[in-house]
């Protein structure tokens, strides 16, 4: 694949950029006679009224609002009636005069509260682009839209999931460019859910709302509005510890609105898949102070096997109470539950290479893909209560404070089968067990957050106190039951939960692992994204961590070990350049993230934090009124301090590197009524450098996942006629070979690429809606793997009916 490298940036430099070019030149052009038209609309409590309409009157020109009740569109130069309307609610008109090359700015305009909750569920409906998100609070924790924010982040709408089907974030995340699935959700306490790569590292969805957010299990989408994937190293705004070098997963929750409303849907599909889920919100007051929302879930799905299954049932309640129109207090909740068989997992044992084994492509290995190679009854319980609170104060009208706190409590009990390949086409079948495993994590957070000017440049700042706490409680024993033949017709049934209770019931076990610690840490951080120009920004951010790590508590001998402390900064910088006002931005980034490690170097001294440093470039575009948008990313990582064994007993070498770079590219696209579409690419080249273990050196990581990533959806919904809201989609993922064995002791070991297509027809109705899916069209065998050879599932199809009120 590196050989491809100098071919694809060629590429790039050729067509790609003189593209870009010539799109910037052609908007500059259409530009040059338009002026800008800008506003403010609140609600008759003094809210900000997000979601409004706002057109030139018998143009196509105009603008939605956004969350803080602020329009901006272009228009030609002319005079207009602007008109500002939302369902429920008389439209208001005012007459405006657009200059060339100047901003109106217009009168404030109040429009009713009573009805503008009715705007979350039909305006979001009609956009023409709606797949695109503008602006988030989470990505910066600021107000900030995609134009003017340095990083790079995917915005995955609810839309676009309720086109698609989909039920879990595991299935959401395939739209997302540049990253990979690698595990599925393990349900042991402390994880967070599914296992994904991106550029080139491992990360987990472990944040909610920008705050901890652990859900063991496989995350149901039902409480979802959209997911935001923050690309790169992300420790400065939310730390190391639910994190990675490759960014955060970050899900963004339905949040209660002051009307009456709701649906409630029913799916079914093949392998036993069945699912009930509801939406409920309601006012709880007169004054509609009181807002209450109710997202729930059954989902049950068996196997594409022999034997497997998953049980979730996911409950998320919320509640708002707009105390006053400066105090707003939010209370919310995740309670899921999930019992499953584990999917099967096949590991390379230490020591036997893969010459040894005798295959070194998943596609060779004489596994029956449809073979569970276990009995029905090795179930794992696993249960995530989180509970949620935000308190926020308007300060002034450039102020405001926001007070949040989480506590996510995980726990596990049951069997975790897993196997081990080995030579002669046989595999050693092994169980995992959690026993009543617990984690707990606890994080509180105060943020100030301002908006206001030094002079005549504008600031928009961010200093934060961050308090996590990670308590972990949880046990894990394990043993191999047997060696099994892969060849002829066996009957593999005996490998169950009466078969591995009556081994412990003896007292043997090939292992116990504990994994009980409290670890803490105390943050602070300031972000400040300052406008030197109206087109020029720069953006600096510093935090700084303590780490304190209590100690691994021994059971055995009641004692606690390896206690240490740490203190960790991480800095960012941004500058972004829009050389076309709203429509071209040139970004570029500096971010920052860390590993606190523990151990001794060989000189006795304890080992520093690992850090990873990224430059990044590149060009986001939002052109012809918001029908095209898109950014194109190239990024360069560098992780110093990683650690490799040394000759002395217990102690390491701390002078490894790790190196990752490449391209990433969306498009989001609207370009005729009805018509919508969702493109990505990626290309990343990991790699140890010479310093690290020569056993890896210069060779790409095991867990870096796919070089070549690509994903796209397009869809297109009938505008008029008597099936109006007639829909279809199409779209499709393609992943290139994953060598994720690649040293030179053990050898290469590849799953081979694959490209998996997906389609959707939907019928969207005023209170009806109905919908089929169909998954992995050609039935395509195909694996993935977190160092693991893991087989995925066949064709498999839903039908959903949802009634809407």
């Amino acid at each position: 694949m590196n050989q491809l490298q100098p071919y694809f940036y060629k590429l790039f430099s050729i067509v790609l950029l003189p593209v870009l070019l010539l799109l910037m030149v052609t908007t500059a052009f259409a530009q040059q006679n338009r002026g800008t038209v800008s506003g403010h609309v609140v609600t008759n409590t003094n809210k900000p009224a997000d979601n409004v309409s706002v057109m030139l009157k018998g143009t196509k020109y105009g603008a939605v609002t956004n969350d803080d009740g602020d329009f901006s569109f272009r228009a030609p130069q002319g005079k207009y009636t602007l008109v500002v309307s939302q369902v429920g609610s008389q439209s208001q008109e005012a007459t405006v005069e657009v200059i060339a090359g100047k901003t109106t700015v217009m009168p404030q305009f109040t429009v009713s509260d009573a009805t503008h909750g009715l705007q979350e569920v039909n305006i979001n409906a009609n956009k023409t682009n709606k797949f695109k998100r503008n602006k988030s609070v989470d990505v910066s924790k600021m107000p900030l839209n995609n134009l003017e924010n340095a990083s790079v982040y995917n915005s995955i709408s609810s839309q676009l999931l309720q086109e698609q089907q989909v039920f879990s974030i595991d299935d959401a995340i395939r739209n997302a460019s540049g990253i990979q699935k690698m595990w599925e959700a393990t349900g042991r306490g402390g994880d967070g859910g599914a296992y994904y790569a991106s550029r080139g590292f491992v990360v987990q969805s472990a944040l909610r709302n920008g705050i901890a957010g652990n859900v063991t299990s496989q995350i149901d989408a039902s409480n979802i509005d959209r997911i935001e994937i923050i690309k790169g190293p992300s420790a400065t705004l939310f730390g190391s510890s639910l994190t990675s070098y490759g960014g955060l997963i970050n899900r963004v929750t339905k949040k209660p609105y002051d009307s009456f409303g709701g649906e409630v849907s029913a799916s079914a599909g093949n392998f036993d898949f069945q699912r009930v889920s509801a939406d409920i919100n309601m006012p709880l007051d007169a004054q509609k102070k009181v807002l209450f929302r109710l997202n729930t879930a059954y989902n049950h799905e068996g196997s594409f096997q022999n034997t497997g299954f998953n049980r979730t049932v996911a409950v998320a309640p919320s509640l708002v109470y707009n105390a006053t129109d400066r105090l707003s207090i939010a209370v919310d909740a995740e309670l899921f539950y999930g019992k499953s068989i584990g999917k099967p997992i096949f590991f390379f044992p230490y020591g036997v290479t893969i010459a040894q084994l005798g295959h070194n492509r998943a596609d060779e290995l004489p596994i029956d893909y449809k073979q569970s190679y276990m009995g029905n009854d090795l179930t794992e319980t696993s249960r995530s209560t989180n509970f949620y609170g935000e308190v926020k104060y308007k300060i002034s009208n450039s102020w405001t404070s926001r007070t949040n706190i989480a506590s996510t409590h995980s726990y596990s009990d049951g069997f975790g089968p897993y196997y081990y390949l080995l030579p002669g086409d046989s595999v050693s079948r092994n169980d995992q067990s959690t026993r009543k495993s617990k984690d707990d994590m606890i994080e509180i957070q105060q943020n100030f957050n301002g908006d206001f000017k030094i002079g005549k440049f504008r600031n928009r700042f961010v200093g934060g106190l961050d308090f996590f706490r990670d308590n972990s409680n949880q046990y894990f024993f394990g043993s191999t039951l047997d060696t099994v033949s892969l060849k002829g017709n066996q009957n593999y049934s005996n490998f169950n939960k009466a078969a591995m209770d009556a081994m412990y019931a003896t007292g043997t076990f090939g292992f116990t692992y504990p994994a009980i610690y409290i670890r803490n840490t105390y943050s602070a951080y300031v972000s400040d994204v300052f406008n030197i120009t109206d087109q020029l920004l720069a953006s600096a951010a510093l935090r700084v961590d303590r780490f304190v790590n209590i100690g691994n508590y021994d059971p055995t001998t009641k004692t606690r070990y390896g206690a240490y402390q740490q203190t960790a900064f991480s800095p960012k910088f941004g500058l972004v350049y829009q050389p076309v006002k709203d429509h071209v931005s040139l970004f570029a980034n500096y971010q920052n993230s860390f590993r606190n490690q523990t151990g001794i170097t060989e000189d006795n001294k304890p080992l520093k934090p690992e850090h990873a440093n990224q430059i990044e470039g590149g060009v986001k575009l939002d052109l012809f009124e918001g029908k095209l948008s898109s950014t194109i990313s190239y990024y360069d990582i560098k992780v110093k301090d990683i650690t490799r064994p040394s000759a002395t007993p217990n102690r390491v070498i701390q002078d490894g590197t790790q190196l990752s770079k490449g391209i990433e590219a969306e498009v989001i696209a609207n370009p005729i009524a009805g018509l919508n579409a969702v493109l990505g690419f990626s290309y990343n080249d990991s790699k140890y450098d010479a310093t690290t273990n020569a056993d890896v050196a210069n060779r790409r990581p095991g867990t870096a996942s796919s070089p070549y990533l690509a994903n796209f959806w397009v869809s297109y919904r009938l505008q008029k006629g008597t099936v109006k809201g007639l829909g279809f989609g199409f779209g499709g993922n393609y992943a290139s070979d994953n060598k994720i064995i690649n040293s030179v002791s053990q050898g290469v070991f590849t799953l081979p690429a694959y490209t998996i297509f997906n389609a959707s027809a939907f019928y969207d109705l005023k209170n009806y809606r109905i919908g089929t899916k169909m998954d992995n069209l050609t039935n395509q065998k195909y694996w993935i793997g977190y160092t693991t050879v893991n087989p995925q599932k066949l064709r498999n199809y839903a039908l959903t009916f949802t009634y809407k009120f």
